[in-house]
């Protein structure tokens, strides 16, 4: 993903786009998945990407986009729209269920490309003009929701 503005330089901003590389690697494994496992085998990567996702989501939602509403309230709300509209996708396979539904697997190829698109919006957009605009008391909201989040990645080797 994108280093050219510096907003990797701090830990909240790090993160959330180490989510958006292990998520983007997830989603590769979807097509190798139906092939080899059929829709089972999307299903369980779709819990992977899931997992991943839900902490990350938990402190865009509860820490960066509050912080940015107030200066980006239409492209906040949709970014949110598209977090409602791929989870409603990836829970169909959540508790380990294989969605019975025929037409799943395309509607889960079209959820993560809205996905990918998603992650530039934010890698590109949002994460650069929060760099801008936060002050420090933002971030501390954003660290705030991270620590009650938490993430699903491992840390990183220093």
């Amino acid at each position: 993903m994108c280093e050219y503005c510096g907003c990797q330089s701090l830990d909240a901003i790090d993160t959330l786009t180490r989510e958006h590389d292990e998520v983007v690697r997830l989603i590769s494994h979807l097509r190798p998945a139906l092939e080899e496992d059929g829709p089972a085998g999307m299903a369980e990567v779709a819990r992977e990407i899931a997992r991943v996702l839900g902490p990350h989501t938990e402190v865009e939602e509860h820490g960066l986009f509050p912080a940015m509403a107030g200066d980006f309230p239409d492209q906040i709300a949709a970014l949110e729209a598209e977090h409602r509209r791929i989870e409603a996708v990836l829970d169909e396979a959540a508790d380990g269920v294989t969605p019975a539904d025929p037409t799943w697997p395309d509607r889960l190829t079209a959820a993560m490309a809205l996905l990918r698109d998603h992650i530039l919006k934010e890698q590109d957009g949002v994460f650069p003009a929060a760099l801008a605009h936060l002050g420090t008391e933002e971030w501390e909201a954003v660290d705030a929701a991270r620590a009650v989040a938490g993430t699903a990645l491992s840390r990183p080797a220093v």
